[in-house]
């Protein structure tokens, strides 16, 4: 029952260790860390919990830990949000834009923008696309 505990505590500190690299690798092997402590509650040899320890992660790392990471990576790609959201959107030019000052309206809102390119001058009623975000101001590029 001894080695259950020890097994419990490296699979509960190998699962807090995860929250800091959200690889899910550590993950997989808290799974296989409490497996063997399954095992060794129903007083199975050391050398049985380390083969079931060997073999849960393993097979954790194989088949849980793709269906993890696309999960997540859909949820973070899925909807953009904060810069991410307004970098590549259009906008409509409300007061000429250069490469020192400007207005622009993104989706209903109103920023300060300037022309990504100095070279370029865009006027009152041009739609342009927003290439950057620096800071409040948005950075703008011909459509």
């Amino acid at each position: 029952m001894e080695s259950a505990v020890v097994w419990i505590v490296i699979g509960i500190a190998l699962a807090v260790a995860e929250v800091f690299t959200m690889t899910f690798v550590l993950l997989m092997f808290g799974v296989g860390a409490l497996l063997a402590a399954g095992t060794a509650a129903l007083g199975a040899p050391v050398w049985a919990q380390l083969v079931v320890f060997g073999i849960g992660s393993g097979l954790s790392l194989a088949l849980l830990r793709p269906v993890l990471t696309k999960h997540r990576l859909n949820q973070h790609g899925a909807i953009a949000v904060g810069v991410e959201a307004i970098e590549g959107s259009d906008a409509m030019v409300l007061r000429t834009v250069t490469a020192d000052e400007g207005m622009i309206k993104i989706g209903g809102e109103i920023w300060t923008a300037r022309a990504y390119d100095a070279t370029q001058v865009f006027e009152t009623g041009e739609h342009v696309q927003v290439m950057k975000i620096d800071g409040a101001t948005a950075l703008v590029w011909r459509n």
